[in-house]
């Protein structure tokens, strides 16, 4: 076992020392970064103690020169990772003093400057793990160095937990975020005090969905933390209905074109929201060319990374970034930081290679004449600088938060080797009974250790890592408020808790957004769609991208932004707006409409001028035209018609099933018995002219008794039909519920379709033998012959009928009852005028063709005149009189 250990060490030696070479060729702008061939020495700040700890920090932020040489990088010295170093300084320090923590053991440091370059960053984490300087004679890949604290970037420490993982030797990251150092596989030594991207970008998602924008651009940094976090809130907010406007990678090397063609992406997008999740670095260069661009109108929601670094912080963007809002990790106050900040001096620390660096770079000073080979064109350091005087990013403790991350850490290692050296010998699973020797701490007991780690400090915070080596998430939502001043307030109008049930909490009223507005910006592609309208989505878009459309008719959506209309019960309708269903209106021939008034009216006037024909035949009933036209079989008839009039109400009003009952059965039996009637007057006039013939004795087959005998047979075979009909299936009120239709049909259900016809047939088959009598009748002579207007009123009868079979079937709704009602009405209407009008015009307007003689003689010189209100039949011929009594049988003829 330990034979594989040394060749897995020796293998990754060899592999450094051909890495070498491909670090060394980049040309650097400071001494402190720069790679040589040959042996040299890594600027490096450490001090002695029991236990030594490794850190990296990137002190030099570096950039890609676009000149020629695309291999040359320029650094800045970063002030704000400066004070990162320092505040763990300060830590150990601070423990060391305090005898509750790791009594009689002092803590000893070695820090690296990692330059914001992998490449660097993986020289400096083998620099502490070999325990030695490049061109030392010291040929050991493993040193005394048993946990390394760092790197800040993601894309840093990725290349040295490759590393560093090898051998099981812990890292503690204070800046690196990206989630896929959750994964303990590729990863098994790694934790960090910085919460997982993958929290800070849930809380993002959250954001958005809080605020309704379901239309958002997102610029990512093109590292690890940059592509890696803006893929997973991407995958976020489209899994929460929302879409990406754009998706843009700001380079490394800040090539300006780029840039400007992302700024101009932004521009030209309709998107009023957009993430940067980039480091500062790079989201200063992204700003800085929107800010040339005049860019304005966009709500900048930002990453932790740069929402908070004071570089942003400056006037020139206020214009821009004033309303910004992101989350950044919990905040602290560490008491008495900022005193131990400002004790550097050049002359207190000789030996510190960072201090004169950040003193040249901060007073704009130098303490040589020449700085790399050139002429300086700086002041000289004169040493009498106070840190004091001068406002810059190192001495500000006003936004403690990687500095707290850097202070927990360090915390954490100290509580994970005071357990180990409170150990109980029999309790303790690594040592197999013995406690670890705390002077040659071995990686895997201190990464054992850890991960158990569970503490609060003296800010009241819980420390400890989960499974995958990551703290609890707890961010505060920033909002950049400009004050009246010119000044840039960090507010916190909001916190993110992973530990809470209700994980998101925003204070809505104290946000400003961009522009100074108190009103929260609108960010969709469309518009939501009210109640009453549905989505439809355009073709060759995302789906936020839509148009509403009008639900159809009896279709109804009750909810913003539907994507289908719901279709209403069949008994209810779509109200105009489309968005409630409403109950249909229930439609029958009622009394209060036109139509229903309309046909009231004709029934009432028809049933009043039968009565008052009645009346007028009642009070000239011993007149000889009334007599001659048989008063029994008038005033039969008249009843009858009254009764077809009477039923045609029947049909007006809500259908009950009584009421249908007597619709059919009621218009069937009364127009039977009119018909009947009026046959037997059509035949009794066409049998008494044969009557007249020498011998004949047909009338004695046409007396009252017989008249009757044939209207109640007649009738009786109607009054059977209907009475069969309403014991099998009798007529029954229904409900036509159209889907399509937004009113429900009231009608009554003929129940047998075949017995319908069969009335409406038998009473064709009644009026057909009295028109085909009344025709042959028509042309007997008389001064009143009535078979003429028998033979109108039959023809109107059947017309009417004839007509109503299509129509009937034709019309729609109540207009069906209507066409019944309307040809109830014609027909009676053209019995009562045809057969009664004639003779009451006689009668009121014309009393002197009421009489006897005129009734005998007629102009050719023949009359016909009838009287069966009596047992007596009279006929005159040539205006002579021939007695016909029904009684003997026998005929006189009077000349």
């Amino acid at each position: 076992m330990q034979q594989g250990s040394v060749l897995v060490r020796a293998h990754v030696c060899v592999s450094v020392v051909f890495l070498f070479p491909l670090v060394s060729s980049q040309v650097l702008h400071r001494q402190t970064c720069r790679f040589i061939h040959g042996p040299s020495q890594l600027p490096m700040v450490a001090r002695e103690g029991d236990i030594t700890l490794g850190a990296l920090f990137s002190l030099h932020d570096a950039t890609q020169d676009l000149g020629r040489n695309k291999n040359v990088f320029l650094y800045r010295f970063n002030f704000r990772t400066f004070r990162w170093m320092q505040t763990m300084i300060f830590a150990m320090e601070q423990i060391n003093r305090d005898g509750r923590l790791l009594p009689n053991i002092t803590l000893g440091y070695k820090i690296y400057d990692s330059c914001s370059n992998p490449l660097y960053a993986l020289r400096t984490a083998m620099a502490l793990m070999s325990g030695r300087e490049e061109g030392s004679g010291n040929t050991e890949c493993q040193g005394n160095i048993p946990l390394v604290i760092g790197d800040g970037g993601s894309t840093l420490s990725i290349v040295v937990a490759n590393f560093l993982g090898i051998f099981q030797l812990p890292q503690i990251s204070y800046f690196s975020s990206c989630a896929c150092l959750s994964n303990k596989k590729a990863f098994p030594a790694f934790l960090r005090t910085m919460p997982s991207d993958f929290f800070q970008v849930n809380a993002l998602a959250q954001l958005v969905q809080h605020f309704g924008w379901t239309w958002v651009g997102t610029v990512a940094g093109d590292d690890a933390y940059g592509r890696g976090g803006a893929q997973i809130f991407n995958d976020k907010v489209t899994g929460m209905g929302a879409c990406i406007a754009l998706y843009e990678i700001i380079p490394k090397n800040h090539a300006p074109a780029e840039i400007s063609r992302i700024v101009e992406r932004i521009s030209g997008s309709s998107t009023r929201v957009v993430l940067v999740f980039a480091l500062e670095q790079d989201a200063n260069a992204l700003f800085s060319e929107a800010l040339r661009q005049n860019l304005t109108g966009v709500q900048w929601l930002g990453s932790e990374a740069w929402i908070t670094a004071a570089i942003l912080n400056t006037p020139q963007f206020h214009s821009i970034l004033q309303g910004s809002m992101g989350f950044a990790i919990r905040r602290a106050t560490i008491p008495n930081l900022q005193s131990f900040l400002l004790r550097l001096h050049p002359s207190s620390f000789p030996d510190d290679p960072f201090v004169v660096q950040f003193w040249e770079e901060l007073f704009k000073c130098s303490f040589h004449s020449v700085a790399g080979g050139e002429l300086s064109d700086r002041r000289p350091c004169n040493g009498s600088e106070e840190l004091a005087s001068v406002k810059s990013l190192y001495s500000d403790v006003s936004q403690l938060r990687i500095s707290y991350n850097v202070y927990k850490a360090v915390y954490a290692v100290a509580h994970a080797l005071d357990t180990m050296l409170r150990c109980v010998p029999e309790r303790d699973p690594l040592t197999g009974g013995a406690c670890p020797d705390i002077r040659n701490i071995k990686p895997q007991q201190l990464l054992y250790y850890l991960k158990k780690v569970d503490f609060t400090n003296e800010f009241g915070e819980e420390t400890k890592f989960d499974e995958n080596g990551d703290p609890a998430a707890m961010y505060d939502l920033i909002n950049w408020q400009l004050l009246e001043t010119g000044e840039v307030q960090y507010v916190t109008v909001g916190r993110f808790d992973e530990t809470k049930s209700i994980k998101l909490e925003i204070e809505e009223k104290q946000i400003i957004w961009n522009g100074n507005q108190s009103q929260v910006p609108v960010s969709v592609c469309s518009s939501s769609c009210p109640p009453g309208t549905r989505k439809a989505f355009r073709p060759s878009f995302p789906v936020c991208c839509f148009d509403c459309i009008l639900c159809a008719v009896g279709e109804v959506s009750n909810q913003t932004d539907a994507t289908e209309c719901m279709t209403c019960p069949p008994e209810f309708w779509s109200n105009p707006k489309r968005d409630t269903c409403i109950p249909k209106l229930v439609e029958f021939l009622s009394y209060s409409d036109t139509m229903g008034i309309t046909l009231l009216a004709m029934a009432l006037l028809g049933s009043c001028a039968t009565l008052a024909v009645a009346l007028v035949f009642a009070c000239k009933r011993h007149t000889p035209l009334v007599r001659a036209s048989n008063s029994e079989l008038s005033f039969l008839i008249l009843s009858s018609l009254w009764l077809c009039f009477l039923c045609a109400l029947a049909y007006i009003g809500q259908p009950t099933p009584w009421l249908c009952q007597l619709r059919h059965t009621a218009f069937g039996v009364a127009f039977c018995l009119c018909l009947s009637c009026i046959l037997g007057k059509t035949m009794v006039v066409l049998m008494a002219f044969k009557a007249t013939l020498p011998g004949s004795n047909v009338m004695s087959w046409f007396g009252p008794l017989q008249l009757r005998t044939l209207i109640f047979l007649c009738t009786a075979v109607q009054v059977v039909i209907c009475g069969t009909w309403l014991g099998l299936a009798p007529p029954l009120p229904r409900r036509l519920m159209n889907r399509e239709s937004a009113r429900i049909i009231l009608l009554c259900d003929m129940g047998s379709t075949l017995a319908f016809y069969l009335v409406l047939g038998y009473i064709g088959l009644l009026a057909g033998v009295c028109f085909v009598m009344a025709f042959l009748a028509r042309k007997l002579p008389d001064n009143f012959n009535e078979a003429k207007f028998i033979t109108f009123s039959m023809l109107i009868f059947c017309a009417v009928w004839i007509t109503f079979v299509p129509a009937y079937v034709s019309s729609p709704g109540k207009y069906t009852v209507a066409v019944e009602v309307f040809a109830i009405l014609a027909s009676s209407y053209g019995l009562l005028l045809c057969i009664f009008a004639p003779k009451c015009y006689i009668i009121l307007l014309r009393p002197e063709k009421n009489t006897k003689k005129h009734l005998m003689c007629g102009r050719r010189g023949h009359a016909f005149n009838r009287s069966l209100s009596s047992d007596v039949f009279t006929t005159s011929h040539s205006c002579g009189k021939q007695h016909y009594d029904h009684n003997t049988s026998t005929m006189r003829v009077n000349r």
